[in-house]
């Protein structure tokens, strides 16, 4: 039988208790989570991040090493070719509000005219990270504020290493 690979795309700039509570019911629904972090060149390149993908892909690999299943890496390019090239047939796409979706929404409708074959499945995030995005979190981390209720000790810690 088949692996079944979803990959969750995105820039994780930084990872987020949200993120994680996606990641973690993904694995309920798939053999392999592949948990792509976008680089440039596509997959949100258009967001200028706060830290590089070496540093991010650290930090998504520190919050989720208990998980067997998962794998952590960058990539650059068409969603769909990088879906493709790991022989995945599933995007995930997390959602915490409904604006949220009308840009992901034109997204999966685009990638399923590139690659008909490839799904995709909006995950709404629990209630208690709904209201609180990367942006937020990074601008309360660097006005001082304290970012725990939205990230892990560990990623208060780098935001606080990244904002002096």
């Amino acid at each position: 039988m088949p692996k079944h690979i979803a990959i969750y795309p995105g820039t994780f700039d930084p990872i987020t208790k949200g993120h994680l509570d996606i990641i973690k019911r993904s694995l309920h629904l798939f053999d392999e989570l592949i948990v792509a972090v976008a680089g440039g060149g596509g997959g949100g390149a258009s967001k200028t991040p706060l830290f590089s993908v070496e540093e991010r892909i650290d930090m998504i690999k520190n919050e989720t090493k208990e998980f067997e299943r998962i794998r952590v890496e960058s990539f650059s390019g068409l969603l769909v070719n990088y879906v493709k090239e790991k022989g995945a047939s599933t995007v995930i796409r997390g959602l915490r509000v409904m604006s949220d979706f009308e840009y992901e929404f034109q997204m999966a409708l685009t990638n399923r005219k590139l690659a008909p074959e490839i799904e995709t499945i909006f995950m709404m995030t629990a209630d208690e990270f709904a209201p609180v995005s990367s942006r937020f979190i990074k601008e309360i981390a660097r006005l001082g504020g304290d970012t725990i209720d939205f990230v892990t000790p560990y990623v208060k810690e780098q935001l606080k290493k990244k904002n002096g």
